[in-house]
């Protein structure tokens, strides 16, 4: 099948290169020359495991292409993506004008008949304002699609080989057909699509997120019930998660989500129920709930050695929001080290992947940055976790005390056993769970 999608971040880039790998062929439109111009050359701009060898591998076999020709990739094409971001605008609300501009673009040179896919986060409706804006501007017979992304960063390339569903929304027996013919390859182990009308595709995306959300959320302030007495979240959380109405995954007690899908999510939902005079007051209380968490560990560090941290130094393991991605959006790491900077402290930080991605977000010597782990902590205060990458789960404890000025640890993702780090001779703070060392609760 001739298949066109319309943006190349990470929506985009990771469906066309698998859809193309299943034997399409698939074209990539962005506006981005210089963009457009690497990814031919083989260069991947964003870290995503597995999307790089995809990415060659059917650029030399000829079943994938950029380019920023969006008229020459829609006239052959019999599906069209729409995958350009939808960022949270100055009020909250998604801004979806970079959806209405590949509609208008794309209006004027469809096929009869082609499908165009809504496959971005959108509010409920926005479907519908890509098929008045292409209707507009054309009088050639097509279909619109919802079929919302569910791609975890640092698993996408599997999520969407192997997905869990496929949700689609269509109000047409050709739109289905197309969809169910796109996705067959992808579900031969019984997994669902799942078609529904369209408003329900679109709201099915920000419910998953939202809930996800709150379940983090809600674990979150359990834990700190835990704090206060004596009480250990891991305990509650093996408890629970064992009971089959809830289950075990998004459980884990920490610092606080972030990313570029569940803190834009939950509040593009807030605001699009606002809209209509409907309070998502539950949804409101996981988001300030979290904001609040992505400064826990700071509140804790501030707990123990007071509000001036001036001429203070700590080591921050762990930059990106979660393991396996370079992406720092609203990340965890970025309120702890506003909050250390604002108080006088200097930060060294290292990151398995995100080190050139901070360097986009910190200007000359905001921080400084260790070429290892170990290289953080010379002379630190404290070392802080942010990130749990498999290489910091079993660091050399020796080294570290060795290095730190003090040997006290800030653990936002409750790696280490807390016995464990009282037998090495480590202050230690996690966030739920029994504390080493002198009382700190925040």
């Amino acid at each position: 099948m001739d298949v066109t999608v319309i943006g190349t971040g990470y929506v985009g880039l990771v469906a066309g290169s698998c859809l193309a790998g299943a034997g399409n062929r698939v074209t990539c439109v962005d506006v981005d020359e210089n963009k457009v111009g690497r990814l031919n050359a083989g260069e991947v701009p964003i870290y995503e495991p597995g999307l790089e060898p995809l990415i060659s591998e059917n650029l030399a076999a000829g079943r994938l292409r950029f380019t920023t020709d969006a008229a020459g990739g829609v006239r052959k094409a019999d599906v069209i993506f729409i995958a350009v971001g939808t960022p949270p605008g100055a009020d909250g609300f998604a801004d979806i004008e970079a959806v209405r501009a590949a509609a208008g673009s794309i209006a004027g040179h469809l096929r009869p008949h082609a499908v165009v896919v809504m496959k971005s986060t959108v509010p409920v409706g926005t479907s519908e304002i890509v098929r008045d804006e292409i209707a507009s501007r054309t009088d050639v017979p097509f279909h619109v699609c919802s079929n919302p992304e569910f791609l975890k960063e640092g698993d996408a390339v599997a999520d969407f080989m192997y997905p869990d569903r496929v949700v689609c929304g269509v109000d047409t027996e050709h739109g289905r057909g197309r969809l169910e013919e796109l996705y067959e390859p992808f579900i031969r182990s019984g997994k669902p699509i799942i078609f529904m009308d369209i408003p329900s595709a679109e709201l099915t995306k920000y419910a998953a997120n939202a809930m996800l959300a709150a379940r983090i959320s809600l674990m979150n302030q359990f834990a700190a019930l835990c704090e206060h007495t004596g009480a250990d979240i891991e305990h509650v959380r093996r408890g629970i998660g064992s009971d089959p109405r809830i289950g075990p995954a998004f459980l884990y007690a920490g610092a606080g989500y972030g990313g570029s899908c569940l803190p834009k999510d939950v509040e593009a939902v807030i605001r699009s129920a606002a809209q209509r005079d409907i309070d998502l007051t539950i949804l409101r209380a996981v988001n300030e709930a979290n904001e609040r968490q992505k400064t826990l560990l700071a509140r804790k560090i501030r707990r123990r050695f007071g509000d001036d941290l001036s001429g203070m130094r700590f080591a921050l393991w762990g930059l990106a929001f979660k393991p396996r991605t370079d992406d720092m959006r609203a990340a965890p790491s970025r309120a702890i080290v506003a909050a250390l900077r604002e108080r006088g402290a200097t930060v060294a930080a290292h990151d398995p992947v995100a080190m050139d991605q901070a360097r986009t977000v910190y200007v000359g010597d905001e921080i400084e940055y260790g070429a290892d782990e170990y290289e953080t902590l010379a002379g630190a205060d404290a070392l802080i976790l942010a990130t749990e990458w498999l290489q910091y789960r079993r660091p050399d404890w020796t080294a570290v005390g060795e290095r730190l000025s003090r040997r006290i640890v800030f653990d936002g993702r409750n790696l280490y056993d807390p016995e464990r780090m009282a037998e090495l001779g480590f202050e230690y703070y996690p966030i739920g769970r029994t504390q080493v060392g002198p009382q700190v609760v925040a």
